[in-house]
């Protein structure tokens, strides 16, 4: 239980290919959700290795990170979620002279009921790609938090990261990702004119339904010096803390943001915070925090509301 194995695959590095859809074969009854990575080099030369934040042993099986050199999440599934179809002219693109050079797949096994019998499992991602250079650049965005929820307690863990490159991202597709605490995950630009803070929502989503990229909420584009925001509202019934970790007595606050930009993406691929009790919005220099709007949903749109029991982790 709790599992997280690594496979990875070496890409042709004299042809560029430019990946335009995933399509996830897997089920929530097996895998508990898998990441795509696209690295420079992979953190294992081994076919499978161990590659969980908090890896624990597995006899005959090597423990290394997922990347040894240029992480970035590029795919995010869990709970059923479908395949995604980028909009057109939309493509990561990977091999020949780009940043990746090789696509590792993890996989989290929260339960290893279904292999006591000696089964075996071909989870995994199929990818649709084209070897004709298509005009917009995919990325990801991953924004997280560290930090701890108090016992019956209410808590927002917040993030926020400031564009300091000179390029136009246009934000096209979101993803939120917690574990059985979370209620709302929300993600936000932030502008400020003179001294107040504007806040234009990206979206959100309850994380307990399928862990799915959505549409964005607002369709807007990010410019250096914006601010971009997310806050996991969690909600705990336990008799004890909950920390932010990788298995099932943890918790985690994810937003990842799906964007294009013309010719090359964002260096920064992730913006994670220390998260409570140490870091919020409000202790960062925001203003005119949208707190009721960041951490509600519309009627109908919850998972409890759509029948949809929340998972175990």
């Amino acid at each position: 239980a709790e599992t997280y194995f690594c496979t990875p695959i070496k890409i042709d590095p004299t042809q560029e290919y430019y990946v335009t859809a995933f399509e996830p074969n897997a089920t929530m009854n097996t895998a508990h959700h898998m990441l795509l990575y696209g690295c420079e080099e992979p953190g294992s030369d081994n076919e499978v290795w161990n590659c969980g934040e908090m890896a624990l042993a597995q006899p005959g099986i090597s423990s290394a990170p997922v990347c040894a050199s240029g992480s970035q999440v590029i795919y995010a599934w869990a709970r059923d979620a479908p395949k995604l179809i980028l909009p057109e002219g939309v493509a990561f693109k990977v091999g020949g002279k780009s940043s990746i050079q090789y696509l590792v797949l993890q996989v989290h096994y929260a339960s290893v009921e279904k292999f006591k019998d000696g089964s075996t499992d071909d989870s995994g991602v199929f990818l649709y790609y084209t070897e004709t250079p298509q005009p917009k650049a995919a990325g990801v965005l991953l924004m997280g938090t560290g930090g701890r929820i108090n016992p019956k307690s209410v808590e927002y863990m917040e993030t926020a990261c400031t564009i300091d490159e000179n390029k136009v991202i246009h934000p096209f597709a979101f993803r939120t990702h917690t574990h059985a605490l979370g209620r709302v995950v929300s993600g936000y630009k932030v502008t400020r004119d003179g001294i107040i803070d504007n806040w234009e929502l990206i979206g959100k989503k309850d994380p307990q339904l399928p862990q799915m990229f959505y549409p964005v909420a607002n369709e807007l584009t990010l410019t250096k010096g914006d601010t971009v925001a997310a806050r996991c509202t969690m909600e705990s019934n336990r008799d004890r803390t909950t920390r932010v970790g990788s298995t099932n007595e943890d918790e985690m606050c994810n937003f990842y943001l799906m964007y294009w930009a013309e010719k090359e993406v964002l260096r920064k691929k992730t913006c994670f915070s220390l998260g409570p009790p140490f870091y919020y919005w409000n202790r960062s220099g925001l203003n005119n925090i949208p707190d009721a709007d960041a951490s509600s949903l519309p009627a109908g749109s919850s998972a409890q509301e759509q029948g949809i029991a929340a998972h175990q982790i």
